[in-house]
């Protein structure tokens, strides 16, 4: 049984110990294990570096969201480990940050040492780290309570050592590091899938801009292959089918408001649906309206948008801080811009939106705009600089089947993203219910005990 949620806890890891099923032990971290501390050998002794023991800083902890660790940047001699207070850890100890950056962890896969930032936990029984990898999350803000310092947050090796874990028995810990450990393999299997669509379609919107589709429906081959089937533009190489138009040639209205932003006026919203884009509401490729949205009414909205409604299709670009996010109004909502956001509607007989979209989201069209940017703090672009630029010009049809192409995978990045937003939110819900044991595996270790075989 848990104990009562009327218990008033000191802080908030109490509170996470107050929870705990009561036939949970709690044991200090020195308990379970060594605490063992990290050194670093002097720089001014080169015998003491360049040698076989892996020896890992902070940094190459911090952002890293592996569970084990096999290699580090840095190597060290064992005359640098017996001339430091460096300390040879074995594999499947509990590597965690103490210094500065607080309560990030990994498992050394093999024998390494780490510098003064770590206190590192050598457990009496090894297979009880990926528990603990785990556990670890939950044990992050009382590392952070205890810590002291005025240049930096530290936590001392005693400080750590007292802190009290829940221990479960051995085989509860087992199958809740391999519930979670199966949860993590999935989310790296489906950010593995991302990562390569996402060099897909780097790669494709390269290859589609510069070679396009032929009538058979394929890529062309690349220009020094079949250089019959170029010619030579203001953009470079280019298919004889294109032209290279000048950039404010193929627009067909602008929809600029060159005056402050709306909210920073103090005018009266009037409420409303009605959503006010800024630069940070156009990210990459969408609109996030949860950046620091801001939503007005209809009479906010006859008096902003003087230059025009936005309509769907219609192609968003940022200015300024930051240059170059390029996005589509997806919907018949209506919206207010902000002075660093444009709205561009494209001649249809020249360019499509949708091809005007994965354009402006090429390496070569964001080159072209930084070159002619001006300012040091916030790097932007007039809108009397932007209409010189040049913009491919494919037949309509082919610009559609490139844009459709484009479109097919960026829906399948959608989708892998949306799955992974899933499995990491259903690993955060199942790890807090696990590590508090609201949800207990006891019934999964009763059940394999009756599968026949077992012991």
């Amino acid at each position: 049984m848990s104990k009562p949620v009327d218990i008033l806890p000191r802080h908030q890891y109490g509170a996470f110990l107050e929870q705990l099923p009561d036939d949970w032990e709690q044991k200090e971290i020195k308990q379970i294990g060594a605490v063992v501390g990290g050194g670093t050998p002097s720089r001014d002794v080169p015998s003491f570096w360049r040698g076989s023991i892996p020896w890992v800083t902070p940094g190459e902890v911090s952002g890293e969201a592996a569970k084990l660790l096999h290699d580090t940047a840095d190597h060290i001699s064992a005359s640098g480990l017996a001339g430091s207070g460096a300390n040879l850890l074995p594999a499947g100890s509990l590597l965690v940050t103490t210094r500065a950056t607080l309560g990030a962890r990994v498992i050394n896969a093999v024998p390494m040492a780490t510098n003064q930032g770590f206190k590192s936990v050598v457990f009496k029984s090894p297979e009880e780290a990926s528990y603990y990898f785990h556990l670890f999350e939950k044990v992050k803000p009382e590392l952070v309570r205890r810590a002291s310092g005025t240049t930096f947050l530290e936590i001392s090796g005693a400080e750590f050592g007292s802190i009290k874990v829940p221990s479960p028995s051995p085989n509860e810990k087992l199958t809740i590091s391999q519930i979670l450990d199966t949860l993590d393999t999935a989310i790296h299997e489906t950010e593995a899938i991302i990562a390569k669509l996402k060099a897909v379609k780097q790669g494709l919107l390269h290859d589609l801009l510069t070679r396009g589709i032929d009538t058979n429906g394929d890529l062309r081959p690349p220009q020094v292959e079949a250089p019959h089937l170029y010619k030579e533009s203001p953009l470079g190489w280019i298919p004889k089918e294109w032209d290279a138009h000048v950039f404010g040639d193929t627009i067909e209205h602008i929809i600029d408001f060159r005056g402050r932003t709306p909210k920073k006026l103090g005018m009266d919203w009037g409420g409303g649906d009605i959503l006010a884009l800024s630069a940070n509401n156009v990210q990459p490729g969408g609109i996030d309206i949860s950046r620091e949205a801001y939503f007005g009414g209809e009479r906010l909205y006859r008096k902003w948008m003087t230059s025009g409604d936005v309509r769907k299709g219609d192609v968003l670009l940022t200015m300024e801080a930051p240059l170059g996010n390029v996005a589509q109004i997806p919907d018949d909502a209506r919206y207010i811009l902000s002075q660093r956001v444009i709205a561009l509607r494209f001649k249809p007989d020249k360019i499509l939106n949708e091809f005007a979209f994965w354009q402006m989201q090429s390496t070569e069209f964001r080159r072209a705009m930084v070159k002619r940017s001006t300012g040091s703090t916030a790097t932007g672009i007039q809108r009397a600089e932007l209409v010189k630029l040049h913009f491919k010009s494919p037949p309509v049809d082919e610009q559609s089947l490139i844009a459709q192409r484009l479109f097919s995978v960026e829906h399948k990045l959608a989708s892998e993203l949306a799955a992974l937003n899933k499995q990491k939110q259903e690993k955060s819900g199942l790890m807090d219910d696990l590590l508090t044991g609201r949800v207990r595996v006891t019934p999964l270790l009763a059940e394999a005990a009756q599968q026949p075989g077992s012991a």
